[in-house]
Protein backbone atom coordinates (compact mmCIF):
# COMPACT_ATOMS: atom_id res chain seq x y z
CA UNK A 1 0.00 0.00 0.00
CA UNK A 2 1.41 3.75 -0.85
CA UNK A 3 1.90 5.59 1.67
CA UNK A 4 -0.18 8.74 2.72
CA UNK A 5 1.81 11.54 0.62
CA UNK A 6 2.51 9.02 -2.30
CA UNK A 7 -0.59 7.93 -2.72
CA UNK A 8 -2.28 11.66 -3.02
CA UNK A 9 0.19 12.38 -5.19
CA UNK A 10 -0.61 9.06 -7.35
CA UNK A 11 -4.54 10.18 -6.50
CA UNK A 12 -4.17 13.88 -8.67
CA UNK A 13 -2.58 12.36 -11.12
CA UNK A 14 -5.62 10.31 -12.00
CA UNK A 15 -8.08 13.02 -11.44
CA UNK A 16 -5.81 15.13 -13.81
CA UNK A 17 -6.91 12.70 -16.75
CA UNK A 18 -9.56 14.22 -18.45
CA UNK A 19 -12.45 11.64 -17.22
CA UNK A 20 -15.04 10.80 -14.27
CA UNK A 21 -13.54 8.21 -12.09
CA UNK A 22 -16.08 6.72 -9.61
CA UNK A 23 -14.82 5.94 -5.79
CA UNK A 24 -14.37 1.77 -6.66
CA UNK A 25 -12.22 2.93 -9.65
CA UNK A 26 -9.82 4.87 -7.98
CA UNK A 27 -9.78 2.30 -4.87
CA UNK A 28 -8.95 -0.45 -6.83
CA UNK A 29 -6.09 1.82 -8.71
CA UNK A 30 -4.67 2.65 -5.27
CA UNK A 31 -5.04 -0.09 -3.49
CA UNK A 32 -7.04 1.42 -0.57
CA UNK A 33 -10.79 1.38 0.15
CA UNK A 34 -13.50 3.31 -1.05
CA UNK A 35 -13.34 5.07 2.61
CA UNK A 36 -9.78 5.70 2.32
CA UNK A 37 -10.66 7.32 -1.44
CA UNK A 38 -13.10 9.84 -0.22
CA UNK A 39 -10.51 10.69 2.97
CA UNK A 40 -8.03 11.62 0.43
CA UNK A 41 -10.24 13.45 -2.04
CA UNK A 42 -11.02 15.83 1.43
CA UNK A 43 -7.29 16.03 1.97
CA UNK A 44 -6.84 17.39 -1.45
CA UNK A 45 -9.50 19.93 -1.19
CA UNK A 46 -8.06 21.07 2.33
CA UNK A 47 -4.99 21.61 0.23
CA UNK A 48 -6.78 23.70 -2.40
CA UNK A 49 -7.13 21.30 -5.22
CA UNK A 50 -11.05 21.74 -6.45
CA UNK A 51 -12.15 18.18 -6.92
CA UNK A 52 -16.09 17.91 -8.00
CA UNK A 53 -18.03 14.88 -6.86
CA UNK A 54 -21.33 13.69 -8.56
CA UNK A 55 -23.93 11.01 -7.61
CA UNK A 56 -25.74 8.54 -9.20
CA UNK A 57 -24.54 5.73 -11.44
CA UNK A 58 -22.69 7.66 -14.25
CA UNK A 59 -21.20 10.01 -11.03
CA UNK A 60 -17.77 10.30 -10.33
CA UNK A 61 -14.85 12.40 -9.23
CA UNK A 62 -13.26 15.02 -11.59
CA UNK A 63 -10.77 17.52 -10.50
CA UNK A 64 -12.25 21.16 -11.66
CA UNK A 65 -10.40 24.45 -12.22
CA UNK A 66 -9.35 26.15 -9.38
CA UNK A 67 -8.43 30.12 -8.66
CA UNK A 68 -4.81 29.28 -9.43
CA UNK A 69 -2.89 26.55 -11.39
CA UNK A 70 -2.21 23.44 -9.27
CA UNK A 71 1.12 21.34 -9.95
CA UNK A 72 0.53 19.37 -12.47
CA UNK A 73 1.82 15.61 -12.39
CA UNK A 74 2.87 14.67 -16.08
CA UNK A 75 4.16 10.79 -17.03
CA UNK A 76 7.19 10.66 -19.10
CA UNK A 77 5.66 10.73 -22.29
CA UNK A 78 3.55 14.31 -21.32
CA UNK A 79 6.78 15.85 -19.62
CA UNK A 80 8.41 15.20 -22.97
CA UNK A 81 5.82 16.54 -25.09
CA UNK A 82 5.47 19.57 -22.86
CA UNK A 83 8.91 20.21 -23.20
CA UNK A 84 9.03 19.66 -27.07
CA UNK A 85 5.89 21.96 -27.03
CA UNK A 86 7.72 24.72 -25.56
CA UNK A 87 10.49 24.98 -27.80
CA UNK A 88 8.66 24.92 -31.12
CA UNK A 89 6.52 27.66 -29.38
CA UNK A 90 9.72 29.62 -28.55
CA UNK A 91 10.50 29.68 -32.43
CA UNK A 92 7.32 29.53 -34.03
CA UNK A 93 5.18 32.02 -35.82
CA UNK A 94 3.07 32.86 -32.73
CA UNK A 95 4.24 36.79 -31.77
CA UNK A 96 4.08 37.72 -27.77
CA UNK A 97 5.17 34.41 -26.44
CA UNK A 98 8.84 33.25 -27.15
CA UNK A 99 9.76 34.87 -24.12
CA UNK A 100 6.79 33.27 -21.79
CA UNK A 101 7.57 29.99 -23.72
CA UNK A 102 11.54 29.90 -22.52
CA UNK A 103 10.55 30.99 -18.96
CA UNK A 104 8.50 27.89 -18.97
CA UNK A 105 10.83 25.35 -20.76
CA UNK A 106 13.22 26.70 -17.92
CA UNK A 107 11.08 24.95 -15.37
CA UNK A 108 10.09 22.35 -17.13
CA UNK A 109 14.02 21.44 -17.35
CA UNK A 110 15.02 22.10 -13.96
CA UNK A 111 12.53 19.52 -12.55
CA UNK A 112 12.78 16.75 -15.48
CA UNK A 113 14.36 13.30 -13.99
CA UNK A 114 17.81 12.98 -16.18
CA UNK A 115 16.86 10.17 -18.33
CA UNK A 116 14.32 12.08 -20.00
CA UNK A 117 16.19 15.72 -20.18
CA UNK A 118 19.07 13.50 -22.32
CA UNK A 119 15.85 12.81 -24.46
CA UNK A 120 14.46 16.45 -24.78
CA UNK A 121 18.50 17.52 -25.14
CA UNK A 122 18.61 15.11 -28.33
CA UNK A 123 16.14 16.33 -29.93
CA UNK A 124 17.17 20.10 -29.67
CA UNK A 125 20.46 19.11 -30.65
CA UNK A 126 19.46 17.01 -33.70
CA UNK A 127 16.23 18.29 -34.80
CA UNK A 128 16.87 22.41 -36.60
CA UNK A 129 14.18 24.53 -37.54
CA UNK A 130 13.84 26.80 -40.04
CA UNK A 131 13.93 30.31 -38.79
CA UNK A 132 10.89 32.34 -40.18
CA UNK A 133 11.67 34.95 -42.72
CA UNK A 134 11.48 38.66 -41.60
CA UNK A 135 8.52 38.55 -43.56
CA UNK A 136 6.66 35.77 -42.62
CA UNK A 137 3.12 36.31 -41.35
CA UNK A 138 3.17 35.88 -37.36
CA UNK A 139 -0.23 36.21 -35.17
CA UNK A 140 -0.55 38.10 -31.71
CA UNK A 141 -1.14 35.54 -29.23
CA UNK A 142 -3.87 37.39 -27.13
CA UNK A 143 -5.67 37.38 -30.61
CA UNK A 144 -5.71 33.78 -30.75
CA UNK A 145 -6.60 33.51 -27.41
CA UNK A 146 -9.63 35.71 -27.99
CA UNK A 147 -10.44 33.82 -31.21
CA UNK A 148 -10.94 30.45 -30.14
CA UNK A 149 -12.32 31.68 -26.28
CA UNK A 150 -15.23 33.55 -28.93
CA UNK A 151 -15.46 30.04 -30.87
CA UNK A 152 -15.86 28.59 -27.49
CA UNK A 153 -18.37 30.24 -25.60
CA UNK A 154 -20.34 31.00 -29.66
CA UNK A 155 -19.46 34.58 -29.48
CA UNK A 156 -19.73 37.11 -32.54
CA UNK A 157 -16.90 38.60 -33.40
CA UNK A 158 -16.41 42.18 -35.38
CA UNK A 159 -12.96 43.15 -37.12
CA UNK A 160 -10.95 44.86 -39.74
CA UNK A 161 -10.13 42.47 -42.60
CA UNK A 162 -7.30 43.11 -45.34
CA UNK A 163 -7.32 40.99 -48.36
CA UNK A 164 -4.63 39.67 -50.70
CA UNK A 165 -4.79 43.12 -52.34
CA UNK A 166 -4.57 45.01 -49.34
CA UNK A 167 -7.99 46.20 -49.48
CA UNK A 168 -10.06 46.88 -45.81
CA UNK A 169 -13.44 45.91 -44.72
CA UNK A 170 -15.15 45.48 -41.61
CA UNK A 171 -16.73 42.36 -40.75
CA UNK A 172 -18.88 40.52 -38.59
CA UNK A 173 -18.67 36.68 -38.34
CA UNK A 174 -19.73 33.52 -36.04
CA UNK A 175 -16.26 31.93 -35.32
CA UNK A 176 -15.89 28.46 -35.28
CA UNK A 177 -12.93 27.09 -35.21
CA UNK A 178 -8.73 28.23 -35.59
CA UNK A 179 -6.63 26.28 -38.10
CA UNK A 180 -3.36 26.29 -38.16
CA UNK A 181 -2.03 25.65 -41.36
CA UNK A 182 1.95 25.17 -41.87
CA UNK A 183 3.08 28.99 -40.38
CA UNK A 184 -0.24 30.55 -40.84
CA UNK A 185 -3.20 30.63 -38.84
CA UNK A 186 -7.03 30.72 -40.49
CA UNK A 187 -10.06 31.73 -38.75
CA UNK A 188 -13.36 29.33 -39.71
CA UNK A 189 -16.08 31.57 -39.73
CA UNK A 190 -19.84 32.38 -40.66
CA UNK A 191 -19.58 35.95 -42.50
CA UNK A 192 -23.33 37.39 -41.14
CA UNK A 193 -22.99 40.45 -43.95
CA UNK A 194 -22.03 38.04 -46.80
CA UNK A 195 -24.56 35.16 -45.53
CA UNK A 196 -21.49 32.69 -46.57
CA UNK A 197 -19.00 30.35 -44.65
CA UNK A 198 -15.32 32.25 -44.86
CA UNK A 199 -11.90 31.89 -44.03
CA UNK A 200 -9.72 34.73 -42.48
CA UNK A 201 -6.07 34.91 -42.43
CA UNK A 202 -5.83 35.74 -38.39
CA UNK A 203 -2.32 37.68 -39.10
CA UNK A 204 -4.86 40.06 -41.13
CA UNK A 205 -7.32 40.74 -38.63
CA UNK A 206 -7.89 43.21 -36.28
CA UNK A 207 -10.33 42.11 -34.13
CA UNK A 208 -12.22 44.37 -31.70
CA UNK A 209 -12.98 42.56 -28.23
CA UNK A 210 -14.40 41.57 -25.96
CA UNK A 211 -16.97 39.57 -28.08
CA UNK A 212 -20.09 39.26 -28.31
CA UNK A 213 -23.33 38.60 -28.11
CA UNK A 214 -23.77 34.92 -28.17
CA UNK A 215 -25.25 33.00 -31.34
CA UNK A 216 -27.10 30.20 -32.42
CA UNK A 217 -24.60 27.31 -34.12
CA UNK A 218 -24.71 26.56 -37.57
CA UNK A 219 -23.88 23.28 -39.13
CA UNK A 220 -20.39 23.36 -40.28
CA UNK A 221 -19.52 23.22 -44.16
CA UNK A 222 -17.19 20.28 -42.87
CA UNK A 223 -17.08 18.19 -39.70
CA UNK A 224 -12.82 18.54 -40.64
CA UNK A 225 -12.14 22.17 -40.55
CA UNK A 226 -8.72 21.55 -41.38
CA UNK A 227 -9.56 19.82 -44.41
CA UNK A 228 -11.69 22.33 -45.19
CA UNK A 229 -9.12 25.03 -44.82
CA UNK A 230 -7.07 23.39 -46.90
CA UNK A 231 -9.24 22.77 -49.77
CA UNK A 232 -10.34 26.74 -49.57
CA UNK A 233 -6.52 27.59 -49.50
CA UNK A 234 -5.25 25.49 -52.26
CA UNK A 235 -8.06 27.18 -54.30
CA UNK A 236 -6.89 31.08 -53.35
CA UNK A 237 -6.80 33.14 -56.86
CA UNK A 238 -3.20 33.02 -57.02
CA UNK A 239 -1.02 35.61 -59.53
CA UNK A 240 -0.38 32.43 -61.30
CA UNK A 241 -2.85 29.29 -62.09
CA UNK A 242 -1.40 26.34 -63.85
CA UNK A 243 -2.46 22.89 -65.51
CA UNK A 244 0.29 20.59 -65.29
CA UNK A 245 -0.01 17.50 -67.01
CA UNK A 246 2.29 14.85 -64.83
CA UNK A 247 3.50 11.61 -66.81
CA UNK A 248 2.97 9.21 -63.60
CA UNK A 249 -0.82 7.75 -62.24
CA UNK A 250 -2.94 10.29 -60.31
CA UNK A 251 -2.93 7.69 -57.01
CA UNK A 252 1.19 7.76 -57.40
CA UNK A 253 1.55 12.05 -57.76
CA UNK A 254 -0.86 12.06 -54.46
CA UNK A 255 1.32 9.99 -52.62
CA UNK A 256 3.70 13.01 -53.38
CA UNK A 257 2.11 16.10 -53.26
CA UNK A 258 -0.17 17.14 -50.52
CA UNK A 259 -3.71 18.32 -50.95
CA UNK A 260 -3.30 21.93 -50.47
CA UNK A 261 -1.33 22.18 -53.27
CA UNK A 262 -3.83 21.20 -55.23
CA UNK A 263 -6.10 18.94 -57.08
CA UNK A 264 -5.31 16.03 -59.21
CA UNK A 265 -7.60 13.94 -62.00
CA UNK A 266 -6.49 11.11 -63.59
CA UNK A 267 -6.59 11.47 -67.67
CA UNK A 268 -5.49 7.67 -68.79
CA UNK A 269 -3.43 5.03 -66.75
CA UNK A 270 0.04 6.90 -66.90
CA UNK A 271 -1.06 10.16 -66.87
CA UNK A 272 -2.72 13.23 -64.74
CA UNK A 273 -3.21 16.63 -64.63
CA UNK A 274 -2.16 18.85 -61.43
CA UNK A 275 -4.54 22.03 -61.00
CA UNK A 276 -2.37 24.81 -58.69
CA UNK A 277 -0.30 27.72 -58.99
CA UNK A 278 1.40 30.42 -57.05
CA UNK A 279 2.23 34.02 -56.75
CA UNK A 280 5.77 33.53 -57.94
CA UNK A 281 6.97 31.65 -61.41
CA UNK A 282 10.14 30.21 -59.75
CA UNK A 283 9.13 28.86 -56.81
CA UNK A 284 6.35 26.88 -58.39
CA UNK A 285 8.71 26.09 -60.86
CA UNK A 286 11.13 25.01 -58.30
CA UNK A 287 8.44 22.68 -56.44
CA UNK A 288 7.41 20.83 -59.58
CA UNK A 289 10.81 19.99 -59.94
CA UNK A 290 11.02 18.15 -56.92
CA UNK A 291 7.55 16.02 -57.27
CA UNK A 292 9.72 13.13 -58.29
CA UNK A 293 7.90 12.88 -62.03
CA UNK A 294 8.23 13.45 -65.35
CA UNK A 295 5.98 16.60 -66.22
CA UNK A 296 4.80 19.00 -69.17
CA UNK A 297 3.68 23.02 -68.56
CA UNK A 298 2.05 25.00 -71.88
CA UNK A 299 0.93 28.05 -69.65
CA UNK A 300 1.22 30.53 -68.67
CA UNK A 301 4.43 32.05 -70.46
CA UNK A 302 5.61 33.34 -66.89
CA UNK A 303 5.73 29.77 -65.73
CA UNK A 304 7.23 27.93 -68.99
CA UNK A 305 9.55 30.74 -69.09
CA UNK A 306 10.89 29.84 -65.18
CA UNK A 307 11.27 26.25 -66.05
CA UNK A 308 13.08 26.67 -69.39
CA UNK A 309 15.56 28.98 -67.40
CA UNK A 310 15.19 26.04 -64.13
CA UNK A 311 16.71 23.51 -66.53
CA UNK A 312 19.15 25.22 -68.43
CA UNK A 313 20.82 26.37 -65.00
CA UNK A 314 20.72 22.67 -63.83
CA UNK A 315 22.33 21.09 -66.64
CA UNK A 316 25.35 23.60 -66.65
CA UNK A 317 25.59 22.32 -62.95
CA UNK A 318 26.34 18.35 -63.86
Amino acid sequence: MLETSARLLRLLSLLQTPRDWTGPQLAERLGVSARTVRNDVERLRSLGYPVHATRGAVGGYRLGAGAQLPPLLLDDEEAVAVAVGLRTAASGSISGIEETSLRALAKVEQVLPSRLRRRVNALQTYVASVAAAENQPRVDANVLTELTAACRDRELVRFAYQDRGKSESRRVAEPYGVVNWGRRWYLVAWDRDRADWRTFRVDRMTPGFPAGPRFAPRELPDEDLARYVSARASAAPWRLAAQITVHAPAEKVAERVPGYVGPIRSVDPDTCVLSTGNDNAEMLAAYLGMIGFDFTVTEPPELVEAVRVLGERYSRAV
